[in-house]
């Protein structure tokens, strides 16, 4: 083969611009190109502030809703568009397509005949579904995620982002924190739920309106506020900070160093009849059909119910763990190998205990911890996934033999120690905690604090000698 027989790995410069142009469709830059340029301006936050967001339910009317339909439609048709550009243009043509060419594709389309119903909606709602594809896109870049895939309307969640320009606020003087959220295209302000205030003074950056699959409509609201740290909490001699060692486990959902567990509310146990009623009379309805579609916002609804639940439970709990601690340690769980599928002899086990992991949400409740501890002003110190918190007796440090998951209570064969064993692993990870957060403490120049987490995975030749 000779070398003029060979494709180049990516076509660049005047080809590039002019296979965008032919081939593609996506137009030139012309808008700025009379104007000089100017440095860009940084957006950069005040020292201290952080973003938060606030989620209300809200109330549309009927024309309300239908046109947020219609947005959430066009996003999802400009994202599903936008991928089938940036493939095709490398797989066809070995042309690299980024964030400013579907922009300007999406000029195109809007302009287009056939697609001149996204007219109807604000530019900027689709522009930030292109804003969405380019981070999908970076991510899988850094390998951090999975090639982006097209989005389907009955199993992708319904959502549009509103930046400054594209929703109108206007606060309450009577109730500062609260006031009228009027969307672009929206014939008027939304019937919004304002369960609590927002930060008094504030201007939203950023507005996400969703619908989930119970038809519930809600407002994501993103302000920059400064979150006031909560005080140390050290032990009554004043030397040592309070902390808690936390086991993760499915008897209990979360067992303490001090032996008070968190009872695991099990929804999905507690509502798997009705759950069997409900989707048996789902089968029976005819697809296409009215009644199936009542059928399945039923089921929606209690799946609604059940996660409106365990997130309070969740919240409720490790803002009370914050609050009353300096310093919190869990062990390094590696969720999506636990919930691998089992295959052969074992399945229908394991296939229950997936379900147990599932109703457990210990994702969230890890999310919750290290968000909350970096508002707060506290620490989460991560141990590590393969230190033995069950094997190893919490009196004399003697590692015994792998117990099965049945197995509730030991006895420790060096010392003869009787052992609860989700205490006695809650023990062990608030000592090897502890001796995780002193090694990087100590490593501190003075008036510097801990990091708000400290992983083991992270730190150097910090193996605990007999851990393994």
């Amino acid at each position: 083969m000779t070398d003029a027989a060979i494709e180049p790995l990516r076509v660049t410069g005047a080809a590039a611009d002019r296979v965008k142009r032919e081939a593609l469709g996506i137009a030139d830059r012309r808008k700025h190109h009379g104007r000089p340029a100017t440095p860009l301006k940084s957006r950069g936050s005040e020292p201290g502030m952080r973003q938060r967001v606030y989620r209300f339910r809200f109330y549309p009317s009927p024309a309300q809703g239908e046109q947020l339909a219609n947005t959430f439609g066009a996003c999802r048709w400009v994202y599903n568009e936008g991928l089938t550009l940036r493939m095709s243009a490398w797989e066809k043509h070995r042309v690299s397509v980024g964030f400013a060419e579907t922009c300007r594709a999406l000029t195109g389309w809007r302009r287009a005949e056939g697609t001149s119903w996204l007219s109807e909606v604000s530019s900027t709602v689709l522009q930030q579904a292109l804003r969405h594809l380019e981070g999908a896109f970076s991510r899988f870049f850094r390998g951090t995620a999975k090639h982006p895939r097209r989005k389907r309307k009955h199993r992708s969640r319904d959502s549009a982002t509103y930046v400054r320009t594209g929703f109108r606020w206007l606060e309450d003087p009577e109730r500062p924190g609260t006031g009228l959220v009027t969307l672009a295209k929206q014939p008027g302000p939304l019937d919004v739920r304002w369960s609590r205030a927002l930060p008094a003074g504030t201007t939203p950056v950023k507005l996400t309106v969703t619908r989930d699959r119970a038809d519930r409509f809600f407002l994501s609201v993103l302000v920059e506020e400064r979150i006031a740290q909560l005080p140390p909490a050290f032990l009554p001699e004043g030397t040592e900070p309070k902390a808690a060692g936390l086991d993760l486990g499915l008897a209990s959902l979360v067992t303490l160093d001090d032996g008070s567990k968190l009872d695991h509310p099990r929804l999905l146990k507690k509502y798997e009849d009705e759950l069997a009623r409900l989707q048996r009379q789902l089968h029976r309805k005819r697809k296409g059909s009215k009644n199936r579609a009542k059928a399945r916002l039923r089921i929606a609804r209690l799946y609604a119910l059940m996660s409106d639940v365990r997130k309070d439970v969740l919240d409720q709990f490790t803002t009370r763990l914050v609050r009353e601690n300096q310093v919190l340690m869990v062990e390094d769980l590696s969720i999506a190998t636990l919930l691998r599928t089992a295959k052969g002899k074992g399945r229908r086990r394991k296939a229950k205990l997936n379900r147990s992991i599932i109703d457990a949400a210990w994702g969230e409740l890890l999310r919750q911890l290290r968000y909350k501890c970096a508002w707060y002003g506290r620490t989460l110190v991560i141990i590590d996934r393969f230190f033995p918190s069950t094997r190893r007796c919490s009196a004399c440090y003697t590692k015994g033999p792998r117990l099965d998951l049945s197995v509730r209570a030991w006895v420790c064969a060096a010392c003869g120690v009787t052992h609860d064993r989700d205490v006695n692993a809650a023990v062990n990870i608030r000592e090897e905690g502890m001796r995780l957060y002193r090694l990087v403490a100590s490593a501190l120049p003075p008036g510097r604090v801990p990091p708000p987490v400290i992983k083991a995975s992270e730190l150097a030749d910090c193996r605990p000698v007999g851990s393994r």
